[in-house]
């Protein structure tokens, strides 16, 4: 398996806030099995999938390399809300016409329907809060340009979203430096490891075969069927999901190579703050907020009163660009929220975000091989796209129309990166352009 990153960018993070609640207790693949669909990959894509196809009465053989939620599920700051693609509104009406960007407008809205839908049909407490999402402005030109918006959010989404100016941010529980927000009411913040352990007893209790630590080093196709081989055991099936999304070898299946670009993301969760604490710096929403950066940072005020921050950049996961990243967080958390500058900060951890070379994500058939298929690229928001993909994806691999939105957008497999095993480089130049544009 040959991956982007360096190794310690996949390593078990050691700091991450939700590692309070157990990963599901999956055992290793100890055989060689047969079944209807194997399913490389046990985030939320996979194991949606999974449950999805179970629930159709297909058997479904899932293999995790790691331990369960150890990626992106895992390691997220927990946001279900609009979002998946970074395509604009002109790319994706040049791409496909403007029932096309509609669509793919709609399909956002039914990705945080399926969690929804999914939450409430299987009991799953995943300590849900927010009413929809809220983007702060960083600067008065962002302040316009979300007054623009709200002919389109409208339009796009049919619903009614709530400007609050500058004078009206901290009466609102939003006090920053911020120069008025926009609150988009779809969506709700939740426990990312909770979603994921309660996704996966739905998964298992429908009947799909759910494996951690159980690595596909090789996936070959002879006599009609694939063959994933593993340390310990193979699994042979007619078809096959790839749902690695970032944590994904570039080699396995080598369809992939070059084909995502995986980013940092850091998160840093404060202890809990007091009353006072959350009053003095004007911040006492549980609203789950980001800003209008291009190098965004998001947070929100968690239900234990931990305040949890993120932001994107980095350019490697080495020692030195680490502790450059951890101080840069700190450094913008402290500017944002001063008043909490000496509060203790209790968890800090980094994941991958997945991002493709059209900026939209890919659910569909892989080219060139019959009967496999895959799901990636929610460029950082993920937890509805991703189980909304594995909705998709269950109903493509039996060969049915799927049962929910399937946008063209969605339906293009993304070209390869340019540079190949150095694509890593053009993030430098792309980063000094964000922080030159949010200036």
């Amino acid at each position: 398996m040959h991956r982007l990153y360096e190794a310690s960018a996949y390593a078990p993070p050691k700091g991450r806030f939700w590692a309070r609640t157990p990963a599901p207790d999956w055992t290793p693949l100890s055989a060689d099995l047969r079944t209807d669909v194997a399913i490389v990959g046990g985030g939320y894509t996979g194991v949606s999938t999974a449950l999805h196809l179970a629930e159709a009465g297909v058997e479904a053989t899932l293999l995790e390399a790691d331990d369960a939620g150890f990626g992106a599920s895992g390691r997220n700051g927990g946001f279900c809300c609009l979002g998946g693609a970074k395509a604009t509104d002109a790319m994706l009406r040049r791409r496909h016409g403007e029932q096309g960007r509609r669509d793919w407008r709609r399909t956002e809205r039914a990705a945080v329907d399926t969690v929804a839908r999914i939450l409430d049909i299987h009991g799953i407490d995943a300590d849900t809060h927010s009413r929809g999402e809220t983007q702060l402005a960083h600067s008065p030109r962002a302040m316009q340009a979300l007054r623009a918006a709200l002919p389109d959010i409208r339009a796009s989404y049919g619903v009614e979203p709530n400007l609050i100016d500058k004078a009206g941010l901290r009466q609102a529980g939003l006090g920053g430096p911020f120069h008025g927000a926009l609150t988009i009411p779809i969506g709700f913040a939740l426990d990312p490891a909770r979603y994921h352990a309660g996704l996966s007893r739905a998964a298992e209790k429908a009947g799909a075969a759910l494996h951690a630590q159980s690595p596909v080093t090789a996936i070959t196709h002879a006599d009609g069927l694939w063959r994933l081989s593993t340390p310990d055991g193979t699994v042979s099936a007619k078809r096959v999901v790839i749902a690695t999304n970032g944590y994904g070898a570039e080699d396995v299946p080598a369809w992939l190579r070059g084909r995502t670009l995986p980013v940092l993301s850091t998160v840093i969760v404060t202890r809990p703050l007091t009353l006072a604490e959350r009053e003095a710096q004007g911040w006492t929403s549980r609203q789950m907020s980001f800003d209008t950066r291009q190098l965004l940072h998001y947070f929100r005020l968690l239900p234990d009163d931990r305040f949890l921050f993120g932001m994107r950049g980095g350019l490697s996961a080495r020692p030195r660009e680490t502790r450059a990243t951890a101080r840069r967080i700190r450094r913008d958390f402290h500017a944002m929220f001063p008043a909490w500058r000496d509060v203790e900060i209790e968890h800090d951890w980094s994941g991958l975000v997945c991002l493709t070379r059209t900026l939209t994500p890919f659910v569909g058939p892989v080219p060139d091989m019959p009967g496999v298929f895959a799901g990636f690229g929610y460029h950082g928001n993920g937890v509805a796209m991703a189980t909304h993909a594995g909705r998709v994806l269950a109903s493509l691999v039996r060969g049915a129309a799927p049962d929910a939105d399937y946008p063209d957008a969605i339906r293009i497999p993304p070209p390869r990166f340019p540079l190949g095993r150095f694509r890593r480089s053009l993030l430098r130049p792309a980063y000094l352009a964000a922080e030159t544009f949010d200036l």
